[in-house]
C-alpha cells in the first residue's frame, strides 16, 4: 500500500540518497586531495575557505531544497497535484532571482567576507580566486536545490542518486585533469566545480520534465497565488534564517581555524570533511523523514507521522554508531591519503578523536531537522538554531582560550546536542498540527 509507512519503503527512499550523498564528500576530499599533492599548507586552506565561503552563500538558499520538499510532500498527501507543479516554478523563479543578484553582488559581497577573514594573505589571494571563478555557477547550484526538492518530495531518490553521481563524477574527473593534468591549481578546482554545476541543472530539468508537459506550470494564477506565496514566504524566510546561522557557525570554526596558523586551518579542513560524510551519509534517513512526515501531516496522521519518525531516526542512529566505528579505525589513513605534508598529517592525527565522537553526537539534530522540515514547522527550527548559536559562541568563547583547537572541535559538538535538545522540545507541536488536521483522501 502506498501510504503504509515501513523499513522497506523507508530504505528505498533513504539508501538511494545514502549513495549519491557519499559522493558529496568524496569530492570535498578529492578538492582537498589534489590540491594537496602539491605539498603545500597554503592551497588547502584556500580551497577549504573558498568552499566553506561558497557553500554558505548557497546554503542560505537552502530553503528552496527544504521548503520545496516539505511543502510538496504535504500537497501529494493532501492529494492537490497541481499545487506541487506551482510549488516548483516558484522555487526556480525564486532560484533564477538569487543566481543573478549574487553575480551583480559579487564584488562587494567578497570584498566584506574577506575584510572578516583572518587567514594569511597567501590563502586569501589563492581563495579570492576560487571564488572569483566558483560564483559564475551560482544560478545552476541554486536552481538545483529547488529541483532536487521536488524530486524528494515525490520519492524519486534514484533520480537523485543518479543526477549526484553525475555532477559529482564529472567534477572529480575534471579536478583531476584540470590541476594535476593542466597544471591549473586552485582555479582548476573552481572551473571543474562550474562546469559540473550548469551540467546538473540541465539534467534535473530533464528528469523534472512531467511538470512541463500540461498547462500547471504555466499556470500564473496559482503559481502567484497571494496566500500561497505568503505561506512559501513565511517557511522560506525562517528556513533561511537557520541556514544562515547553521553555516555562520562552519565559517566561525574555520576562521578562528585560520586564526591559529595555516597548518590548523589545513588540519581541520581536512577533518571537516569527517563530519561531511557523517552528514552527507546519514542526509538520506533525514530526507525519508522529510518526505514521509510531510505526506502524513498533509493526509492528517499521527500515527503515521510518529512512525515514519521512529523509523527513520532508528536507522539514522544504527548508521552513526557504523560512521563512528569506521572514523576510529580507517580515520588515520584517510587522512594521510588527502595530505602528503607530514606536518598536516601530524596534525590532524591529534584531532582525529572528536571525529569519532561527531556521528553519534550530531545524529539526533540532523534527523530532527528532516522531521521539522517535512512538517514545515519552521519557525521552530529557527528559533531552536537562534539558541543553539548562542550557546556555541558562548562556548567558544570560554573553551578555545583554554583548549585551542580541542576546544573549537569540542564547541563544534556541543552545538550538535544542543540542537537536538532544543528540537525536541518542540516535537510535540507536529504530532499535535497532525492530529488537527481533518484526513485527506489521494485524488
Amino acid at each position: 500500500m502506498r501510504d503504509e509507512i515501513s523499513h522497506r519503503r523507508v530504505l528505498k527512499i533513504a539508501i538511494p540518497i545514502v549513495i549519491s550523498n557519499a559522493t558529496v564528500p568524496i569530492l570535498g576530499a578529492v578538492d582537498t586531495g589534489v590540491v594537496g599533492q602539491l605539498g603545500l599548507a597554503a592551497p588547502i586552506g584556500a580551497v577549504g575557505i573558498g568552499a566553506v565561503i561558497i557553500g554558505a552563500i548557497y546554503w542560505v538558499f537552502g530553503f528552496l531544497r527544504m521548503g520545496t520538499s516539505g511543502m510538496v510532500a504535504q500537497a501529494r498527501g493532501a492529494g492537490d497535484g497541481a499545487e506541487t507543479g506551482a510549488l516548483l516554478m516558484r522555487a526556480l523563479i525564486v532560484a533564477l532571482a538569487a543566481g543573478v543578484a549574487l553575480l551583480v553582488l559579487q564584488v562587494p559581497l567578497f570584498w566584506l567576507i574577506f575584510r572578516l577573514s583572518p587567514a594569511s594573505p597567501e590563502v586569501e589571494g589563492m581563495a579570492r580566486t576560487y571564488l572569483a571563478i566558483r560564483v559564475w555557477g551560482a544560478p545552476a547550484a541554486i536552481g538545483v536545490y529547488a529541483l532536487s526538492g521536488w524530486l524528494i518530495a515525490h520519492e524519486r531518490t534514484r533520480d537523485m542518486l543518479v543526477l549526484q553521481l553525475w555532477m559529482n563524477g564529472l567534477n572529480i574527473g575534471l579536478d583531476l585533469w584540470f590541476v594535476l593534468g593542466l597544471g591549473w591549481g586552485v582555479g582548476g578546482v573552481s572551473v571543474a566545480t562550474i562546469i559540473a554545476e550548469w551540467s546538473g541543472i540541465a539534467l534535473a530539468l530533464f528528469m523534472c520534465r512531467s511538470v512541463f508537459h500540461g498547462d500547471q506550470w504555466r499556470n500564473w494564477v496559482r503559481i502567484f497565488d497571494r496566500a500561497k506565496i505568503r505561506a512559501m514566504a513565511g517557511v522560506s524566510g525562517n528556513i533561511m534564517v537557520r541556514s544562515v546561522l547553521l553555516e555562520l557557525s562552519f565559517i566561525l570554526f574555520m576562521f578562528v581555524g585560520a586564526g591559529i596558523d595555516d597548518t590548523t586551518l589545513a588540519a581541520n579542513q581536512i577533518l571537516i570533511q569527517f563530519v561531511s560524510i557523517t552528514a552527507y551519509g546519514l542526509d538520506g534517513f533525514a530526507i525519508a523523514a522529510e518526505t514521509l512526515v510531510g505526506n502524513a501531516l498533509g493526509a492528517g496522521s499521527r500515527q503515521r507521522l510518529r512512525r515514519a519518525a521512529l523509523l527513520t531516526s532508528g536507522w539514522a542512529a544504527a548508521g552513526s554508531v557504523l560512521m563512528a566505528l569506521f572514523f576510529g579505525l580507517a580515520g588515520g589513513w584517510l587522512v594521510s591519503v588527502m595530505a602528503t605534508s607530514i606536518e598536516v598529517q601530524r596534525m590532524a592525527a591529534v584531532y582525529l578523536p572528536w571525529m569519532v565522537l561527531a556521528p553519534v553526537t550530531g545524529f539526533a539534530s540532523w534527523m530532527l531537522d528532516g522531521i521539522f522540515i517535512g512538517a514545515t514547522h519552521t519557525r521552530e527550527m529557527r528559533n531552536a538554531m537562534i539558541q543553539t548559536t548562542v550557546v556555541y559562541a558562548l562556548v567558544l568563547v570560554l573553551l578555545v582560550p583554554l583548549w585551542g583547537n580541542h576546544g573549537l572541535w569540542a564547541s563544534l559538538l556541543v552545538s550538535y546536542v544542543v540542537r537536538a535538545y532544543t528540537l525536541w522540545r518542540y516535537y510535540p507541536n507536529i504530532e499535535a498540527a497532525a492530529q488537527s488536521k481533518p484526513v485527506h483522501t489521494t485524488r
